[in-house]
C-alpha cells in the first residue's frame, strides 16, 4: 500500500495578517503596518496600475523568479526558480482553499512553514528596459506575504520598457524601523516574525561594458545599469529577507559566491540574531562594491575618447598654411555627446555617494539606538562596515572629480573648435574677398579699355554709314593699288573722336566720384544714427 502524503499543518497567524494576505491583489492598500497611510497607499496602487503593463510580464509562461533560502548554518534549504503563481504559493507554504463566492477559507492554511533564516528573492529581466519576469499577481503575493514596505515600488518603477530612461537619474534611500512594541498583528512567532524589525530599500547604479573583452578600449560600448535593493531584518528571530531587482542575474551570482560554500563562514552564518546581522552587512558591502567597481575604466574610456576627438585642437599648429584637420559642426556635436556623458557620470556618482552615505548614517544611528538589542554584540561589525562604506564613498568622489575635470576639458576644447570654425569661415571669406578684388580689377581694366574704344568705335561706325562719305577726295591716289585715303576724313574722324573720348572719360570720372561720395555719406549717416539709437 502507498503511503499517504501528510497535509502540512497550518501555522497560527493573526487576524490582521490573514486579512491582509487574503487581499493581496489590492497591494499595497492591504498592508496593515503603522507606517502606512491610506492616501499614500492609494497613490502607489494607482501608479502600479498605470505601470504594470510595462513593468511586469503579462503571462506566466515567461515568468521566472529565483528563490534562495538558507538555514541558520548557511546550508541551502531551497534553491528554486518559480514559474507560476501556484508554484509560488507552494513555495511560500500557502495551501489554502477558499470558497469562490465568499473568499472564506474552507481548507488548508495561508502559511504552513516558517520563514527561512535568510531568503533571497531576485526580480530580473532580459535588460533594464524589459519587463520584469514575474506577473503582477506574483509580485503582489510576495510583497503581501512578507509585508514589504510600499516605498520599494518607487525603485521598481524604474524598470520596464522605456525609450528614453530619464527616470534612471532617480535615486534614493528609504527606511522603516520598528524596534519597540510591534504593531497589532505583526507578532507572528510561528513565522519567525516578532514584529520588531527594520526595513530599508535603496537603488544604486553601476556601469558595465557590453563589448567583448578583446575589443580595444576606444571601440567599446558602455552603459549605466541600476539595481533596486530591499532588506528586512527581524531583531529577535534574526530572520533576513532580501529582494534584489536588476536587469540581469549577475548580482545573484555574486550573492551566491558570498553566501555559498566558498564564502567566509561569518558571511553565511545565520544561527543567531547576532550572526544574522553580521552576515547582512557584507551583502550591503557587496552591492556598494558593485556600484563603484568599473567607474575607473569607464572614465578612462571617456577621457581617451575626448582626447582622440579633440587632441588636434591643442597639438596642431594652426598658423601653418596647410592643416591636416578641418573642423565641421559635427565635431561640436560629438564633443557635446562626450560632455553630456561626463555630466551623467557626475550625477550618477553623486547619487551613489548620497545613497551610500545614507546607508552609513542609518547603521551608525542604529548602533547608537538604545532600543536596538544587537548594538553591543556587533559593535566591531559596525566599525568595519562603516570603514568599507567610507572608502567606497571616497572612491566615488574621486571618480566624480575626474568627471568634472573632463567636463571642463571638453567644454574648453569645444570653445576652441568653435573658434577654429569661425577662423575657417573667416579664411574662406578672405579667399572670396581676394577673388572678388581680382575680378574687380579685371572689370576695371575691361571698363577702361571699353571707355577708350567706345568713342572711336562709335565714330567709326557713324562714318561708315551713308551720312558721311569721302571718296576720291583730296590727297588720294586712284592708282595706289585700289586703296583710298582721305586726309579730310581722317581729320574729321580725329576732330570728333578725341573730344568725344575726353568727354566720355570726364563723365565717367564725375559719375564715379558722385557714387563714391554717396556711399561715404550713407556710411556716415548709418554710423551717426546707429550710434544715437543705442541711447534710450
Amino acid at each position: 500500500m502507498g503511503t499517504a502524503t501528510a497535509t502540512p499543518i497550518g501555522l497560527n497567524l493573526t487576524t490582521e495578517f490573514i486579512s491582509s494576505y487574503r487581499e493581496f491583489a489590492s497591494f499595497p492598500e492591504n498592508l496593515f503596518d503603522r507606517h502606512s497611510y491610506a492616501p499614500t497607499l492609494r497613490a502607489y496602487k494607482h501608479r502600479l496600475d498605470l505601470s504594470s503593463a510595462q513593468l511586469l510580464v503579462q503571462h506566466e509562461d515567461v515568468a521566472d523568479v529565483p528563490f534562495r533560502d538558507l538555514d541558520g548554518t548557511g546550508a541551502v534549504l531551497a534553491r528554486k526558480n518559480i514559474f507560476s503563481d501556484q508554484k509560488l504559493r507552494e513555495h511560500l507554504g500557502d495551501n489554502a482553499g477558499e470558497d469562490p463566492s465568499t473568499s472564506r477559507l474552507v481548507s488548508g492554511a495561508y502559511a504552513t512553514k516558517p520563514d527561512p533564516q535568510c531568503r533571497f528573492i531576485f526580480f530580473w529581466a532580459k535588460h533594464s528596459r524589459a519587463p520584469l519576469k514575474l506577473t503582477r499577481r506574483m509580485l503582489m503575493r510576495i510583497m503581501s506575504y512578507h509585508q514589504v514596505m510600499p516605498r520599494y515600488l518607487e525603485f521598481l518603477f524604474l524598470f520596464g520598457q522605456r525609450a528614453i530612461p530619464h527616470d534612471l537619474r532617480y535615486s534614493g534611500f528609504r527606511e522603516q524601523t520598528s524596534l519597540e512594541l510591534p504593531a497589532p498583528g505583526q507578532n507572528l512567532p510561528e513565522l519567525r516574525r516578532s514584529g520588531k524589525h527594520y526595513q530599508i530599500c535603496y537603488n544604486l547604479k553601476s556601469v558595465g561594458c557590453s563589448s567583448p573583452p578583446d575589443i580595444a578600449l576606444m571601440h567599446q560600448q558602455w552603459s549605466i545599469r541600476h539595481a533596486a535593493i530591499y532588506h528586512q531584518f527581524d531583531v529577535e528571530f534574526g530572520t533576513t529577507l532580501w529582494i534584489v531587482t536588476k536587469g540581469d542575474l549577475s548580482l545573484k551570482e555574486d550573492v551566491q559566491d558570498v553566501t555559498g560554500p566558498n564564502g567566509r563562514p561569518e558571511d553565511r552564518s545565520f544561527g543567531s540574531p547576532q550572526e544574522a546581522f553580521r552576515a547582512s552587512l557584507p551583502i550591503h558591502a557587496l552591492f556598494a562594491h558593485w556600484a563603484t567597481n568599473d567607474w575607473r575604466w569607464y572614465m578612462q574610456w571617456l577621457e581617451d575618447s575626448v582626447d582622440k576627438e579633440t587632441q588636434a585642437t591643442i597639438l596642431e599648429n594652426r598658423n601653418e598654411k596647410v592643416r591636416s584637420t578641418v573642423y565641421t559642426p559635427s565635431d561640436l556635436q560629438r564633443i557635446q555627446i562626450w560632455e553630456e556623458k561626463a555630466n551623467e557620470v557626475i550625477t550618477t556618482l553623486e547619487s551613489n555617494a548620497s545613497v551610500l552615505g545614507a546607508i552609513l548614517d542609518y547603521y551608525l544611528a542604529l548602533a547608537q539606538n538604545a532600543k536596538f538589542p544587537l548594538r553591543s554584540n556587533n559593535a566591531d561589525d559596525f566599525k568595519m562596515f562603516a570603514a568599507q562604506l567610507k572608502d567606497l564613498i571616497a572612491d566615488s568622489n574621486m571618480q566624480k572629480n575626474r568627471a568634472k575635470l573632463l567636463v571642463n576639458i571638453a567644454s574648453q576644447r569645444k570653445i576652441l573648435i568653435l573658434q577654429y570654425l569661425q577662423s575657417q569661415a573667416s579664411e574662406k571669406m578672405e579667399t572670396l574677398t581676394m577673388m572678388a578684388q581680382k575680378e574687380a580689377v579685371a572689370m576695371r581694366i575691361v571698363t577702361v579699355v571699353t571707355l577708350i574704344y567706345l568713342p572711336a568705335t562709335f565714330v567709326s561706325t557713324f562714318f561708315s554709314t551713308d551720312v558721311v562719305k569721302y571718296q576720291n577726295g583730296s590727297g588720294t591716289d586712284p592708282t595706289a593699288g585700289g586703296t583710298s585715303y582721305s586726309s579730310v576724313a581722317m581729320a574729321r574722324w580725329l576732330e570728333v573722336t578725341l573730344p568725344l573720348t575726353v568727354v566720355t572719360f570726364l563723365l565717367s570720372w564725375l559719375a564715379y566720384n558722385k557714387a563714391k561720395k554717396n556711399i561715404g555719406v550713407q556710411a556716415l549717416a548709418k554710423g551717426i544714427f546707429g550710434h544715437a539709437n543705442t541711447y534710450p
